[in-house]
């Protein structure tokens, strides 16, 4: 019987190893996740077009062209067809003025525009439905217009990147402690509500010294949590939405030789890496998809080539040496597991990186234009993960 209880006890054991083992196998299973092109949208047009917004909901594609003397808003459907088009600037009394953020989508006839006269919403004809005062304007320092660049839902409000940095004092020991990144937007009262501080274990919180808007913040949403990149820094935080914005977690990301400027030591060096703000590495856009991140990133010059950067070159030399450099180091994709952990990382091919936009669980991505052929069009791509264990 003694025996008896002693080879239960053994194959227990073995038992519960063999689980633990299968176990961590199936957790440390490498899985490649890929990129594949489920559906497109081919608008005929000849510009210079800058994708604002697309409702999967209502068939819309909402972009502008910027040219000289107007800033024309069009509207196409996802045949193709270009439904209307206006200009909303100038000094007109349904004007935005000078846009602060990317026009947005806000129902299945109708979009916002937030500029420098207010926030402005208009049907897809063009004509203004409401208009919302600002209640203290200040004019931005920093701001992007880009498909990549602008406001994310959560709730009856919007949150899009702060941009005004008057606040900032560079000087002081822990200078980038109440700097608020983010912002709230009501937009039913025009209210703007700053949040959001750089967390104490980021690289801007360690007392060396950084160039103007190196902190960039590129974030995107996910039911009640918000994911930030903070410019330079491959690391996305996760915070809560609700206050006190609880980091909820830290990823850093494995991402391949991401060459990134770490910090001065003094705020009289700020003048001699300027130039670092078109060859360190930056984080471009991070979306939050089906559990992955999908991370869009500048990797950055080598030591070499920072150095020959700052060599004096002939304009004509600049040109060659700039286009050489985007040859060799242009924008990649990463895609991530929950923990950060690399699944794949990659140039891809027939796409603008950095611009997507993540609507109703849908990815949608830019074409990449042939650079040696004049287009009198422009494509988006719908975009979905492709998991091979």
């Amino acid at each position: 019987m003694k025996y008896l209880r002693l080879f239960l006890l053994l194959m227990l054991c073995l038992s519960s190893c063999g689980t633990k083992e299968v176990q961590e196998s199936a957790e440390t299973s490498i899985k490649s996740v890929t990129f594949e092109k489920l559906d497109s949208i081919r608008i005929d047009y000849l510009g210079n077009p800058i994708v604002h917004d697309i409702d999967p909901i209502s068939n819309t594609v909402l972009f502008m062209e910027f040219m000289e003397f107007s800033n024309d808003i069009m509207l196409a459907d996802f045949e193709g067809n270009i439904l209307n088009s206006f200009s909303k600037s100038g000094d007109f009394p349904d004007s935005y003025g000078s846009l602060i953020s990317t026009l947005r989508i806000d129902s299945d006839s109708s979009f916002f525009a937030y500029g420098s006269n207010g926030l402005l919403r208009y049907d897809f004809s063009g004509k203004l439905l409401s208009k919302v005062d600002h209640h203290d304007f200040q004019p931005p320092i920093f701001k992007h217009i880009a498909m990549r660049f602008g406001m994310e839902k959560i709730g009856d409000r919007y949150i899009f990147e702060e941009q005004d940095y008057r606040g900032l004092n560079p000087r002081d020991n822990d200078h980038y402690k109440n700097l608020y990144l983010l912002s709230w937007l009501d937009p039913e009262t025009g209210e703007k509500e700053p949040f959001l501080q750089v967390p104490e274990k980021s690289i801007f919180r360690n007392g060396k010294y950084f160039f103007g808007n190196s902190w960039k913040p590129i974030f995107t949403v996910s039911e009640d949590v918000i994911y930030v990149a903070f410019g330079i820094e491959p690391v996305i935080y996760a915070f809560k939405s609700t206050p006190p914005y609880s980091l909820v977690k830290r990823i850093p990301l494995d991402l391949e030789q991401y060459e990134y400027f770490k910090g001065g030591n003094d705020y009289r060096s700020i003048a001699d890496f300027m130039h670092l703000r078109n060859s360190t590495g930056r984080i471009e856009t991070i979306k939050r998809i089906n559990g992955y991140y999908v991370v869009a990133y500048f990797p950055g010059f080598n030591k070499v080539d920072i150095d020959q950067s700052l060599m004096n070159k002939s304009s004509e030399e600049a040109k060659v040496f700039r286009e050489r450099m985007q040859k060799k180091y242009p924008n990649r994709i990463a895609i991530l597991d929950s923990l950060g952990n690399r699944l794949n990382d990659f140039v891809p091919m027939g796409l603008v990186a950095e611009e997507m936009l993540l609507r109703n669980g849908e990815l949608w991505m830019l074409e990449k234009p042939d650079e040696e052929v004049e287009q009198d069009y422009f494509r988006l791509f719908r975009v979905g993960l492709k998991v091979v264990e």
